[in-house]
């Protein structure tokens, strides 16, 4: 296994699971570059190659802790706005707008898979629906996520359909 073709296969949804847990565009992209730099420093104890994603999203939980470790060690000095600190994470992306918006049918299947950790086959047994049915409801589901990315904040895809390019997000603006 390369790291290229870990990235070809797991960089959009490795963005969008830890974006969803830090809710911070820059410390998203920081702990993204972090996880990947692990994970090609580290590619050689990588056992069983059909074990590569969940070695990869373990890689990137553990980033994810780091980051809030290092965060609540932070201490507001005296006289600091620690209101201004907790308004620096809010309206920072409309991520969990997205979500929330879906249908029930693809929400479902999105927040089993990756915000909870699930795999395809558990979320299928889970739902009694076939794995294809689950495979289907994701595939749908990032389409619809990627039209909202795409319109609302003004990302571009690229030449194989994944999002590329800085957010210009009215809402994130407000």
């Amino acid at each position: 296994m390369e790291t290229q073709k870990i990235w070809n296969n797991f960089s959009d949804e490795l963005y969008f699971f830890i974006l969803k847990k830090v809710k911070s565009k820059d410390a998203t992209n920081d702990i993204f570059q972090n996880t990947f730099l692990k994970i090609h420093a580290n590619l050689s104890q990588l056992k069983k190659e059909e074990k590569v994603k969940a070695w990869v999203f373990q890689i990137a939980r553990n980033e994810i802790n780091n980051h809030f470790n290092k965060e609540s060690n932070y201490v507001p000095k005296l006289g600091e706005d620690n209101d201004a600190h907790l308004q620096k994470y809010e309206h920072i992306c409309c991520f969990d707008k997205f979500i929330n918006d879906l249908p029930d049918i693809y929400k479902q299947v999105i927040e089993l898979i990756y915000i909870q950790g699930k795999k395809q086959k558990d979320v299928a047994k889970a739902m009694d629906i076939s794995l294809e049915n689950v495979k289907v409801r994701v595939k749908r589901a990032k389409g619809i996520l990627k039209k909202q990315f795409n319109q609302c904040c003004k990302y571009e895809l690229d030449k194989n359909g994944k999002l590329i390019g800085e957010s210009n997000c009215a809402m994130c603006k407000t």
